[in-house]
């Protein structure tokens, strides 16, 4: 049985104060949670309504929940059969190498969810956001990722001071840049990724030193821009190609 207490703990948690005060997340889903437990995130209680779903984990950290609690806590439209409230790790320092994708000011959490599997996916480590980026821990992003936000480390940074100290080269997408298709991509770069609707921003613009674009193939070419999920993808295929 959950109590009324934690009833609200858990919902407080679809909010990014609460999150930052609590230093908590939660995830939803069996495979979701089982990525977090093979990660060796730090948990700290399942609820679930069907017994024996987590029989590795010490059974002093779960809770049995009716159908009835669970969707009192749970943000899913549908609520799945369980939910885990896990510690937010601290993360060290990160070593500026290999393909490094950095995020300016992306606001959509399905989009900042799906790059993360695309991170996960080539082998990108790193993924540096803005400080204007949708929160890595809201609940719909940890969704998204379908577990993929274990194995990838995401740091949320002051772009700018990184972009111009760093001795990677900066790449960055536009309408006008040179195609990727024709470019000798390097192993070691640093790529950035623009916002939905306002693409990569004047101050972020000045630090790039390669402008790369994807170009458009159909006949009227009316169609004004990817989308920055699908963009980030074609990006990082060729980047892994080349």
């Amino acid at each position: 049985m959950v109590s009324k207490n934690q009833i609200k703990l858990i919902t407080s948690l679809q909010q990014k104060k609460y999150r930052n005060q609590h230093q908590l997340f939660f995830a939803e889903t069996k495979k979701v949670i089982d990525e977090f437990l093979d990660a060796q995130f730090e948990l700290v209680q399942i609820y679930t309504t069907q017994e024996g779903l987590f029989s590795q984990v010490n059974q002093s950290k779960i809770c049995a929940i009716s159908e009835t609690e669970l969707k009192k806590i749970s943000a899913l439209v549908t609520p799945n059969e369980c939910l885990a409230v896990f510690k937010i790790p601290v993360h060290a320092s990160f070593e500026a190498k290999g393909l490094i994708v950095a995020l300016d000011d992306i606001r959509d959490p399905g989009n900042l969810g799906t790059i993360i599997r695309l991170c996960d996916w080539f082998g990108v480590e790193t993924l540096l956001c803005s400080k204007e980026t949708v929160d890595v821990y809201n609940p719909k992003v940890i969704q998204s990722t379908m577990g993929s936000i274990s194995r990838v480390k995401v740091i949320y940074e002051d772009l700018i001071p990184f972009l111009k100290e760093t001795k990677l080269p900066v790449y960055g997408t536009f309408m006008d840049g040179a195609t990727i298709y024709a470019e000798k991509l390097p192993e070691d770069a640093v790529v950035v990724m623009g916002n939905e609707a306002n693409g990569i921003s004047p101050e972020v613009e000045l630090a790039v030193t390669k402008r790369i674009a994807i170009p458009r193939f159909g006949n009227i070419q009316k169609t004004e821009s990817l989308n920055v999920a699908t963009a980030t993808a074609i990006t990082l295929s060729e980047f892994r190609r080349n």
